[in-house]
């Protein structure tokens, strides 16, 4: 298996970030009357999250715009999403987000073997910029990354392919069968799927079992990203 691109996921997948994004998103869009329950949330684990507001106060499926009738107001989904990153940030100097273990040690394998690295995130880049900071990772050759692509980057987000394509373009990378997409959520492994990835890959870091991914189309599952370097040969 020739790898020239691994694309990630960041929340359950490369940081270990305790569900903080699901808890504090399902607070927010109850406390604007939705009537969420945690397993709505699970249909929309690795969405653009604003795309999720709106369905989540909407009613709508991942990938399905909300009802005429039940679709929320720009201001209203404006200012719930705005809670929900109020609260994100608020947990996250609760108890802050770290990498997963030998998940750093993994990415620096990666890139000594020559293969690039981009996370992709249903996060916009208010969110994903700080927590990626927090951490000390950063795209460059001082970090971890080749290139991070946010969900408000691209025309959509999971399931859609688009944030994998944008990876590809930013990193230089031509061959869809030549890219790794790992992630620990039903969307990621649908967006991998869609890219027509060489590898796609679900991780059992996140809140979803092996029982869950298993039943999606992947090549591999994988207890944690760190094991993607003994996948590709490189220990």
């Amino acid at each position: 298996m020739r790898i020239e691109l691994v694309a990630l996921d960041i929340a359950g997948t490369t940081v270990q970030e305790h569900g903080a994004v699901y808890d504090t998103l399902l607070a927010a869009v109850n406390a604007a009357g939705a009537g969420a329950t945690p397993a709505d949330i699970t249909f929309w684990m690795g969405a653009d999250k604003r795309a999720a507001v709106r369905g989540l106060l909407g009613q709508a499926g991942p990938g399905r715009a909300p009802d005429e009738a039940t679709a929320p107001d720009e201001a209203t989904a404006d200012a719930v999403y705005t809670d929900f990153r109020r609260r994100l940030a608020a947990a996250y100097a609760d108890r802050p987000p770290t990498p997963l273990p030998g998940v750093t040690d993994a990415l620096a394998a990666l890139r000594a073997a020559g293969i690039r690295v981009a996370l992709t995130t249903g996060f916009d880049r208010s969110v994903a910029d700080p927590l990626l900071a927090s951490i000390g990772w950063s795209a460059g050759p001082e970090g971890p990354l080749d290139a991070v692509v946010c969900a408000s980057e691209v025309a959509a987000g999971r399931p859609a392919p688009y944030m994998i394509f944008r990876a590809m373009e930013l990193t230089g990378v031509l061959d869809v069968s030549r890219v790794l997409a790992a992630g620990d959520t039903v969307l990621d492994l649908r967006a991998g799927t869609n890219a027509g990835a060489g590898a796609v890959v679900g991780v059992l870091t996140g809140k979803l079992d092996h029982t869950v991914l298993g039943r999606e189309r992947h090549t591999h599952l994988l207890a944690s990203v760190a094991q993607l370097p003994d996948l590709l040969g490189l220990g």
